[in-house]
C-alpha cells in the first residue's frame, strides 16, 4: 500500500463519537415550558429563542411532551384552532424519542430519520440533559468533514514535498 493510500484509508468521518460532544458545541440552555401553558406562548418563545422547539416538563420538571413548529402546523393552523385558548397539552406530542448522551451521533441519525423528528431530548438518570436537534448534527458531521479534509490537504501536501 502506498503513502497515499495509507492516508486516505485512514480519512473517516467520525460519526460514532457520544451525542454529548454535539451538546458540548451549543448552548447549555433547555428551553422548557408547562403543559397548562398556551400555545400562543411556546409560539412566542420559541420565536424569540429562534427556536424549532420545546420541551414539555410536568410540574416536577419531568419529560411530559414535545412541542414544535410542525405541532402548530398540524394540530392548530390547520385545525382552526386559536393559539391563545389552546393549550400546549392537547397538541403536544407525548410519544418523545429520546437519546442519552452516550449514544453515537450515528444512532441519533438513525434515530432521527428513522422516526421522522428533528429534535430529541437527550436524558442521563431520568433527567434532561439537552436538546439534540438535527441541525446540531448535521454542524458536527460537516465540521469533522471539514477537519477531514484539511488533515487530508496537509498531509498530501507534506507528502509530495
Amino acid at each position: 500500500m502506498t503513502t497515499v493510500e495509507a492516508i486516505l484509508t485512514e480519512a473517516v468521518i467520525d460519526i460514532d463519537q457520544p451525542v454529548r460532544a454535539a451538546l458540548l458545541e451549543k448552548e447549555a440552555t433547555v428551553h422548557t415550558i408547562a403543559p397548562d401553558q398556551s400555545v400562543h406562548s411556546a409560539i412566542t418563545r420559541m420565536s424569540e429563542a429562534g427556536i424549532g422547539c420545546l420541551i414539555v416538563v410536568d410540574q416536577h420538571q419531568k419529560l411530559a411532551g414535545i412541542i414544535s413548529e410542525r405541532d402548530y402546523c398540524r394540530k392548530v393552523i390547520l385545525m382552526g384552532r386559536n393559539s391563545h385558548g389552546t393549550r400546549v397539552r392537547d397538541i403536544m406530542t407525548t410519544s418523545v424519542i429520546t437519546i442519552g448522551p452516550h449514544a453515537s451521533l450515528r444512532d441519533a441519525m438513525e434515530l432521527m430519520t428513522e422516526q421522522r423528528v428533528r429534535h430529541m431530548p437527550v436524558i442521563e438518570d431520568g433527567a434532561l440533559v439537552g436538546v439534540l436537534s438535527i441541525g446540531d448534527v448535521v454542524k458536527r458531521v460537516l465540521g469533522e468533514q471539514r477537519d477531514t479534509i484539511r488533515s487530508l490537504r496537509d498531509r498530501l501536501a507534506g507528502h509530495a514535498a
